[in-house]
């Protein structure tokens, strides 16, 4: 299972979601984080610089190139939350401590 978390300087989860500067992404086996990618993804400059349809495309299209199952995060609004569901990714909010505490943490629905 491919899953994405935002991620701060420190390797912890960033609570900022749709304005966060990075993301992991990280491919999970029962509990075994097997891969791990940082990718900067400069949502925390393009949500204030463009429009809330054009930013939700741009984090959509990441998603969708990095085959992301899963997202988890410590919160997030409404309207990202409804665009994921879209898409078919799960979300796994309340997030907090090691990023990859937390992706290992995830377990298939």
């Amino acid at each position: 299972m491919r899953v994405c978390v935002p991620v701060d300087e420190d390797g912890a989860v960033d609570p900022r979601w749709g304005r966060a500067r990075r993301v992991a992404v990280a491919e999970v086996d029962h509990g075994v984080v097997s891969s791990w990618q940082e990718h900067e993804v400069g949502w925390d400059v393009s949500h204030d610089t463009v429009g809330e349809g054009s930013h939700h495309a741009s984090v959509a299209r990441f998603l969708r190139e990095q085959q992301v199952d899963v997202v988890v995060a410590s919160h997030m609004g409404p309207g990202m939350e409804h665009m994921l569901d879209r898409l078919g990714v799960t979300v796994r909010l309340g997030a907090a401590g090691s990023a990859r505490q937390a992706v290992a943490a995830v377990t298939p629905q």
